[in-house]
């Protein structure tokens, strides 16, 4: 057991024997000294018996865990998240690709975050990023068997105050909506009263719509998981006139379309971002008709639990985001103490009799 330099490199290379095997391994470094920590290190890990674990984290690599965790974990998961993983997994793959599992440190994962935030990619990304990588080392640790450990548990989450309190005003709205063309007009209005998301808009088709029930369904939301949502009378009007308008009805077809084509986000947030610029209005995004959908009716007196239920939520603790209340809203709250206030001094006044006579001597 000892270091060597091989003929062609300056790096030292590490010689010894585990269980019975022989090992020559890099050390990654040109540094003797640092050469000998890490060779003290290999050899603590064989008389505690834990080199076993390292070396079959040597025996895997990166782009083998991302293929296998995008086989058989993300292929289970929405045909949108699966997009938006696959995108997240080509920047992870970008920087850890080549590198076996024993190289992705806490580290190499600091620098990996500090690269991607440093390039200006917003903290709630990263965040995603390093989340996606967390669950695979989970999966490679407890089912697989590949690590020791998940590299991820000491690293610290990158943070942001992402509640976004944004939602269309009346008065926005009034600007906003003669700037819209017709058809994004529809689908506008068709978000405001139904808070659906703008995918969920997107795969909507006829046989989705029940008008005599005055019912929607969403065939696989966010969550994948199938909702059956009711209308309102200003949702029904939106349909009935995209209808009319539809020189020939497709049971199978997309209700919200461009051109007769169904829409991709792309062409929707050009027009809508092109819309809200001409109405003066400021970081206002589409998502946040959701966001106005829920606010309004939290505004209006609806309890949280049927508004969670409308936006396809599983845990309530989600839909408080949304739900922003103004001042006059909570007045009545207020209010009703008052109203006990008032109650309670009247009868502590009436109690009591005062006498304008004078007093006896």
């Amino acid at each position: 057991m000892g270091l060597y330099k091989r003929k062609d490199s300056n790096v030292w290379w590490m010689s010894f024997t585990a269980n019975g095997k022989s090992y020559r391994i890099s050390t990654d470094t040109t540094d003797k000294k640092l050469a000998d920590k890490i060779l003290a290190k290999v050899k603590t890990l064989i008389t505690e018996g834990k080199w076993f674990e390292v070396d079959v984290a040597r025996s895997h690599s990166f782009d083998e865990l991302m293929e296998r965790y995008s086989r058989e974990v993300i292929t289970t998961k929405a045909v949108r998240t699966q997009e938006t993983n696959r995108i997240q997994l080509s920047h992870l793959l970008s920087f850890f690709g080549g590198l076996t599992l024993d190289k992705i440190t806490p580290e190499s994962i600091s620098q990996y975050r500090f690269k991607r935030i440093s390039k200006g990619v917003k903290l709630q990304t990263v965040k995603y990023e390093l989340v996606l990588l967390s669950h695979a080392f989970n999966f490679a640790q407890r089912e697989w068997q590949w690590v020791r450990s998940n590299p991820m548990k000491f690293i610290k989450m990158p943070r942001q105050d992402n509640q976004i309190e944004r939602w269309l005003t009346y008065e926005e709205q009034e600007r906003l909506l003669p700037c819209c063309e017709d058809w994004l007009k529809q689908i506008v209005l068709f978000a405001l009263n139904t808070g659906l998301r703008m995918n969920e808009i997107f795969e909507l088709t006829w046989k989705n719509v029940d008008m005599a029930r005055k019912t929607v369904t969403v065939m696989e939301s966010k969550n994948k998981e199938k909702r059956t949502l009711p209308l309102n009378d200003n949702a029904v009007d939106i349909l009935k006139t995209v209808l009319s308008e539809s020189k020939v009805l497709n049971v199978e077809g997309y209700i919200f379309t461009l051109k007769g084509r169904k829409l991709i986000k792309q062409q929707l947030q050009y027009y809508f971002n092109k819309a809200v610029k001409q109405a003066k209005i400021a970081h206002f995004r589409f998502h946040d008709t959701r966001h106005t959908f829920a606010t309004r009716l939290v505004q209006e007196g609806v309890d949280l639990y049927k508004v969670s239920k409308l936006l396809g939520h599983k845990d309530i603790k989600t839909t408080q985001r949304y739900a922003h209340h103004y001042p006059e809203s909570l007045r009545s709250a207020v209010d009703i103490l008052g109203g006990i206030d008032g109650k309670k001094k009247a009868q502590f006044h009436d109690s009591f009799t005062f006498s304008t006579a004078p007093s006896p001597n």
